[in-house]
């Protein structure tokens, strides 16, 4: 597009004045007078200045151009605005799911101590019933009348309740690998007690109340006990022959 030169205009204004003067003076009749020259050079700026439909057409373009760069800004601008949006609402989500990661370690801390202390009571709870029991039982125990008995009539109180001979063999072989027939020992270290060492020796409450100073009612639950693990008095000792306790 040819630029316009202002300069040229006004030069080619004032030309085209100076030429239409001269040639209306010719016209007039002023023959004798000397007339001023066109200056050519000058009146060729005038093909320079624009016409009305391209002065129209630069119009438009500038309008165009100012319009496209509007739109860029305004699409800027939106653009920016849209990512602040989303940041901040990144942000507010964020901090929604710490708040919430917080909330459920909260509770979870709160059900675990709540649990604990349930727990604690639970256990309190037993161990004084295991108290009562063993105070209970003590005293039953204590009430009991010892008995006074030999080694040889312990043998044979073991002979008469296990009855079949072979069995007592077997039998007599634990106990005197036990507790040399002694229905008072005690295993220092592991608190097992009586002619078969039961662990703990309260197990054989369940033979007679007296079981810790009755040799008769160790015996049977010492029967008892081989037979429902092992089979029978023979088949316990088989098995402590070959790992030294049964």
């Amino acid at each position: 597009m040819t630029r316009i030169s202002v300069r040229g205009v006004a030069v080619a204004s004032a030309t085209a004045v100076t030429a239409v003067g001269a040639v209306v003076g010719m016209a007039s009749g002023s023959e004798g007078k000397t007339t001023q020259t066109v200056d050519v050079a000058g009146a060729t700026l005038l093909a320079e200045v624009p016409s009305g439909a391209q002065a129209q057409t630069i119009s438009d373009n500038i309008g165009q151009q100012a319009s496209a760069q509007q739109a860029s800004a305004d699409a800027a601008a939106k653009a920016a605005a849209e990512q602040k949006a989303a940041e901040e609402a990144a942000r507010q989500q964020a901090a929604a799911d710490a708040q919430a990661k917080a909330d459920a370690q909260a509770k979870a801390d709160a059900e675990k101590a709540a649990k604990a202390a349930d727990d604690k009571r639970k256990a309190d709870e037993a161990a004084a019933n295991r108290s009562k029991s063993r105070s209970a039982m003590s005293a039953v125990e204590d009430s009991a009348p010892p008995v006074s008995v030999s080694p040889g009539s312990v043998q044979d109180l073991a002979r008469q309740i296990v009855g079949n001979d072979a069995q007592f063999q077997c039998f007599s072989q634990i106990v005197k690998r036990e507790s040399g027939w002694d229905y008072t020992a005690t295993n220092k270290s592991s608190g097992a007690y009586g002619l078969v060492q039961a662990l703990p020796g309260t197990k054989m409450a369940s033979a007679g109340a007296d079981w810790r100073t009755n040799p008769a009612t160790q015996i049977k639950w010492g029967v008892g006990y081989m037979n429902s693990r092992y089979g029978s008095p023979c088949g316990a000792w088989s098995f402590w022959q070959a790992h030294n306790w049964y």
